[in-house]
């Protein structure tokens, strides 16, 4: 577990962590802006020189890394003796920072390929993946750019490549960071007056994995030292593999020669959240995988009501696992599993609602609300309305008939003719492909922020 030298009880970190906030309004931040971007941040673990703070928010995690770690910095010099690192976490890294290091090991080891669930929303980078790993390391594939949203499989390919290359290639040296860790390495680096070091440990990689590489966007510094990686390790012809919740095009602050670099060179691969076939593969493999059997109607009733999201999916799965082996259930109804699982439905329905995925749609195609929810049969107006229904199936809790009620009481059968239109186009990787992605990326954002 997390070394916690600093009085780590709970209470003393949420002293300090009010202290910090109470600095930084004196340090003259406004309350505005202290309430918006720390309202749901808690200080999780102090070290004798370093911080960590979780927001369940990317989005936030994002935006207080890159503009509010200095001033946090500031304020725990005030607070604490020594100087701290601090690293912000989100839901996926307070998850990491928590295992311990037989837990990093055993999860590390887990991701394999024969464990990555295949199906139409992420065959291509699969494939593609694999063929790094296997034969084409450093050569067609190179970069090799995986983006797609959370939660849907991009991580585990990265170290599926690592633990295959590492069999194969014991005498290689694999690298592989987070875009974050990247960033938070390289100032240790400069304040220590370690930059050789620095340089020498990614420069000399046979193989370079990072992973979020969105997070070095808007890092003057952090991009300078990347770039300058980038073109040693792909001149020598060593393979590098990156991983983005979006395409190069839609990092706003990334620079312009990363960008270029990322989309005129390698291969770009898209993964996008799991249809309902592929969703219904990720449950029942969780669930031989933790030693017990779901009955179909179960997995059915998880598949079809669930967020498109593998870890989401996995985390129901184990949830209605551990409630099994407490209270000693031999076969699991769907009404058990409906309450096990109502709080992570609930918690996905408050960030993802049927109004942002309408507005965004319709913002998408250049269309008002009002145009999805009328009676217009214009072309356009028909593929947004229809694809606004199968983002509402795939990205909320909310039933056919609910959906419907969102459209002047459609009937249910039209809104699942109109999901399976779409689901079917983008399964051959037809043109709601990436319209899906696109709106996906966007409605994904606002809901973190909001």
């Amino acid at each position: 577990m997390p070394n916690t030298d600093i009085n780590s009880g709970e209470h003393i970190r949420a002293e300090v962590w009010s202290r910090i906030l109470s600095l930084l309004l004196s340090a003259g931040l406004s309350s505005v802006a202290v309430d918006t971007w720390f309202n749901d941040c808690r200080l999780v673990d102090l070290t004798a020189n370093e911080a960590y703070i979780h927001t369940p928010s990317a989005y936030k995690r994002d935006i207080i890394e890159s503009k509010f770690t200095l001033p946090i910095r500031d304020a725990l010099r005030q607070l604490l003796p020594g100087e701290f690192d601090v690293f912000i976490l989100d839901d996926e890294g307070l998850h990491a920072h928590n295992l311990t290091a037989a837990e990093k090991q055993a999860e590390d080891e887990f991701h394999t390929f024969e464990r990555f669930v295949v199906g139409s929303s992420n065959k291509f980078a699969h494939a593609a993946a694999l063929a790094v790993a296997t034969e084409k390391a450093g050569n067609d594939y190179n970069p090799l750019f995986i983006y797609g949203p959370s939660g849907v499989g991009k991580t585990h390919l990265l170290r599926a490549i690592r633990n295959t290359l590492r069999a194969a290639h014991p005498d290689y040296n694999i690298v592989y960071v987070r875009g974050d860790d990247f960033t938070n390495q390289l100032i240790h680096s400069l304040q220590a007056g370690k930059n050789v070091e620095f340089r020498d440990k990614y420069r000399n990689a046979h193989v370079f994995l990072m992973d979020d590489v969105q997070f070095i966007a808007g890092k003057v510094s952090t991009q300078e030292e990347f770039f300058n990686t980038f073109d040693t390790l792909h001149m020598a012809g060593r393979q590098i593999v990156l991983t983005s919740d979006r395409p190069p095009k839609e990092i706003a602050t990334l620079e312009n020669r990363l960008r270029t670099r990322f989309e005129a060179s390698g291969l770009m691969a898209d993964i996008q959240p799991p249809d309902f076939e592929t969703r219904m593969a990720i449950i029942l493999n969780k669930a031989r995988e933790l030693g017990f059997s779901l009955p179909d109607d179960v997995a059915l009733y998880i598949a079809e009501n669930m967020s498109a999201n593998v870890r989401q999916l996995e985390g129901a799965v184990r949830k209605i696992r551990a409630y099994a082996e407490f209270y000693g259930v031999d076969s699991l109804t769907v009404a058990e599993v409906s309450m096990q699982i109502k709080d992570l439905l609930r918690d996905n329905e408050k960030k993802i609602t049927a109004d942002i995925i309408i507005t965004e749609t319709a913002r998408y195609f250049q269309l008002l609300p009002a145009d999805l929810k009328g009676q217009s049969r214009t072309r356009a107006t028909v593929q947004a309305r229809q694809l606004s229904w199968y983002l509402m199936r795939t990205l909320t809790p909310l039933s056919l008939k609910e959906i419907g009620k969102f459209f002047g009481d459609r009937d249910h059968s039209t809104i699942l003719n109109g999901v399976r239109n779409v689901e079917k186009d983008v399964k051959i990787g037809g043109e709601s492909t990436l319209s899906v992605r696109d709106i996906s990326s966007n409605i994904q954002t606002i809901a973190e922020s909001g």
